[in-house]
């Protein structure tokens, strides 16, 4: 039968594990509830309009395609069985396990208000990038639309919250959209005049930068028109408004880039975990008096020095590169290699065309010659030769003529809800439970009716307001399929 391993998730430390396994005596079962592996670190482009979502995610099979020893499922998973030594499916069904490896990742933490996650959705899917795109892309359209100033004001208002590399990544190209790309493009509104903010709960950008280049971040994103506010956290949010310590500022656009929290791992292995919802680890990546389960990536709590190895994609690798060399030497019974070590490769954010910071420590950089350092590096860790073409094709024909390729309004927004599934607008499911379909209600045209407050849906819960609906009629009524959409 052969040594059974289990990778549940296939982000970066799961699809590294498998590809390092390759020629191992073992058969290995990846499951994960998406199709795709995705390189998240490119994921804000996807929300930005400059890259497609093909361009950065790959189907898994796929990419496993010439591993016959590797079974793919695409199932959720919602509990282990560490007794039968067996993966909980959804459905019920139990796949068991010689070697168990959890490598789920992280979602985004609203502390403790997952209410305002309706409203101000964050970036870890494609469908989070999508929903972020179009929602971006109809507060213009509807900027355009409407004739009362405060209402236009309010949808060319867009609050960004969260002063991380993701934070100001999106700040920065959020202010080429509006400031450089769309101004020749609409007629009743000048996109020039959109305000964008960057609100950051602590004292700087980038905390985990040095200083000086936190300040770089925040004066190259003034520049560019974006409003930075530090040490001002956000104390309230709606699909209408968003409250800054005691100022309540009209906003229709709301993106969430604060903090993150582990998945449910710590609860399927009823495991330690720290702040985060970790799950602490020994130094060899196993779980304390179960050496045959290893947590990997955002799952996983582990100090080197020390210190705890950072959320990245390079030290998420370098940690599945790290368990396969485990399992290998335990299947060929060697010795353990020793702790896990982590090779620190730097950190590096884009702040919008030719600005970037990169700190690697005892060589800190800025400017154009960061941003191409940036962009190839990127380039580099794409999955194949087609996907490194794309990328750098788009970003080539972006530079050159200023304008974003993906720029198309195409979706309902998918918005997560309890329980761990997500819901397009109009009710439907994936993930976290059956699919369902229900006629979307008459939309308000915001040229001529007042706006109208939130209603309580009736599916678990999730708010419905006007503003969730793809409505470029708005007073046209459609009926929508349930489910989710096909991401484009």
């Amino acid at each position: 039968m052969g040594h059974r391993v289990v990778v549940v998730g296939a982000g970066f430390a799961g699809l590294q594990l498998v590809q390092d396994l390759r020629g191992a005596p073992c058969r290995i079962t990846l499951i994960d509830q998406r199709n795709h592996h995705l390189f998240q670190p490119l994921l804000y482009q996807v929300a930005t309009t400059l890259l497609s979502t093909s361009e950065i995610a790959w189907p898994i099979r796929r990419v496993l395609r010439d591993r016959p020893e590797v079974t793919t499922l695409l199932a959720r998973v919602t509990g282990v069985d560490r007794q039968a030594r067996a993966v909980t499916l959804e459905d019920g069904t139990q796949v068991p396990f010689d070697t168990l490896v959890l490598a789920t990742g992280a979602r985004h933490a609203y502390f403790g208000h997952d209410d305002w996650e309706v409203h101000a959705p964050g970036l870890k899917t494609l469908e989070d990038a999508t929903t972020i795109r179009r929602r971006l892309l109809l507060a213009f359209e509807r900027a355009e639309l409407t004739p009362d100033p405060a209402e236009r004001d309010a949808h060319l208002t867009f609050a960004i919250i969260g002063g991380g590399p993701t934070g100001v990544e999106l700040a920065g190209i959020v202010a080429d959209l509006a400031h450089r790309v769309l101004p020749r493009e609409f007629r009743r509104i000048d996109t020039r005049t959109s305000r964008i903010m960057l609100i950051e709960a602590g004292p700087r950008l980038l905390p985990v930068f040095a200083p000086a280049l936190s300040d770089y971040a925040a004066a190259a994103l003034q520049r560019r028109g974006v409003q930075v506010l530090t040490g001002r956290p956000v104390t309230d949010l709606s699909a209408r408004h968003v409250t800054i310590g005691d100022e309540d500022v009209p906003c229709r656009t709301v993106i969430w880039a604060a903090g993150v929290q582990a998945s449910s791992a710590t609860a399927w292995l009823e495991a330690e975990a720290d702040r985060a919802g970790r799950v602490m680890v020994g130094a060899d990546l196993t779980l304390p008096g179960d050496p045959q389960i290893l947590v990997l990536g955002d799952t996983a709590h582990v100090e080197v020095n020390g210190n705890p190895v950072p959320a990245l994609a390079p030290a998420a690798k370098q940690q599945g590169q790290y368990a396969a060399r485990l399992i290998r030497g335990r299947l060929a019974g060697r010795p353990a290699p020793g702790p896990f070590r982590y090779a620190h490769q730097g950190n590096q954010a884009t702040i919008g065309r030719n600005a970037a910071v990169i700190d690697f420590g005892r060589l800190r950089l800025t400017g154009r010659l960061a941003w191409w350092i940036w962009g190839i590096a990127h380039i580099y860790f794409l999955i194949g030769v087609r996907s490194r073409l794309a990328v750098a094709i788009n970003w080539l024909w972006s530079f050159l003529s200023r304008q974003n390729p993906a720029r198309l309004i195409t979706q309902k927004d998918i918005l997560r809800a309890g329980g761990g599934g997500t819901q397009d607008t109009v009710g439907g499911w994936s993930a976290g439970g059956p699919s369902m379909t229900r006629e979307t209600p008459k939309q308000p045209n915001p040229a001529t009716d007042p706006p109208r407050q939130n209603k309580q849906g009736d599916h678990e819960g999730v708010p419905h307001s006007p503003e969730e609906f793809d409505v470029m009629n708005p007073a046209k009524a459609e009926k929508t399929p349930g489910g989710p959409q096909e991401n484009q």
